[in-house]
């Protein structure tokens, strides 16, 4: 069975890999570097998936005048999902994460939804959301010991695009509504993380990323939090589990009142493949 979030995740785990050859000459120059925290490996990546629970909300413009959705749970979905870190000093490295989210939220808007003023449409219709998120840090890491904290600074890179389609019926007339947005852009990042070893082998952590942009056409922020653990079994090769939350909202300031929020409330487990050298 074709999964949409497939080629995508293939294409970010490539990126990853060149992100880890071009690593090559700092990893062998590592062993004039004094051992890093327990915490930390020199080199790690990440390969899994996200399981969420979504919460979608649409809102905008359209000629009868303005829409929203309101609050719409739908059912959990899987979102593929890659990360990577590395130290390029006993203390300091970079950090990436990608994931994608592709969601048909058919008879999203199957529902009565006020529309200017005194006015409601009654009709039936679907959105089409397509969101892809990925940051890359450079981090300091404090500590040398079993718990380090970490904070990095960065950029932020999201994609999203939005389909909406319905007919409906506003007064006694009947019509149509169609709509489509495509926006992406760059913003800062800042990470906060914390990192604990009960051994080299078994650690936990937590982490903390906001991604914010309030200037342009296209604005927006995505807030991310998560507390997990990973454990190896084999020298190189582990697991890692975490639970986590993002909020994504959006927003399209355009002209003729071509506006548009969409807001995401992604919350649930993701799960990975760790490889570490």
């Amino acid at each position: 069975m074709y999964h949409p979030c497939l080629p995508r995740t293939i294409k970010a785990t490539r990126a990853v890999s060149y992100f880890a050859a071009g690593s090559a000459l700092v990893l062998a120059s590592a062993s004039s570097f004094a051992d890093p925290s327990p915490a930390l490996d020199r080199l790690n990546l990440s390969v899994g998936g996200y399981r969420v629970d979504p919460t979608f909300q649409l809102n905008g413009n359209t000629q009868y005048g303005s829409f929203d959705t309101g609050n719409i749970d739908r059912n959990s979905t899987t979102l593929g999902r890659v990360r990577a870190e590395m130290l390029l000093f006993d203390n300091q490295g970079l950090s990436f994460d990608y994931y994608n989210y592709r969601k048909n939220y058919s008879g999203a808007i199957d529902r009565t939804i006020p529309v200017g003023a005194g006015s409601s449409i009654n009709g039936s219709g679907d959105a089409n959301i397509a969101v892809d998120f990925a940051q890359l840090a450079y981090k300091w890491w404090l500590g040398k010991g079993n718990d380090v904290f970490g904070i990095g600074l960065g950029a932020g890179y999201y994609r999203a695009h939005i389909d909406v389609n319905a007919s409906a019926t506003l007064n006694g007339s009947s019509g149509t509504l169609s709509e489509s947005y495509t926006e992406k852009t760059f913003a800062p990042l800042l990470e906060l993380g914390w990192k604990h070893a009960f051994s080299k082998d078994l650690r936990m952590y937590a982490e903390a990323s906001g991604v914010k942009k309030n200037w342009g056409s296209v604005t927006g922020h995505i807030y991310s939090a998560a507390i997990g653990a990973e454990w190896y079994p084999l020298a190189n090769v582990g697991v890692g589990a975490d639970y986590g939350i993002s909020r994504i909202r959006i927003s399209r300031n355009g002209d003729n009142n071509n506006d548009a929020n969409l807001n995401i409330k992604l919350k649930g487990p993701s799960a990975y493949l760790k490889v570490r050298f």
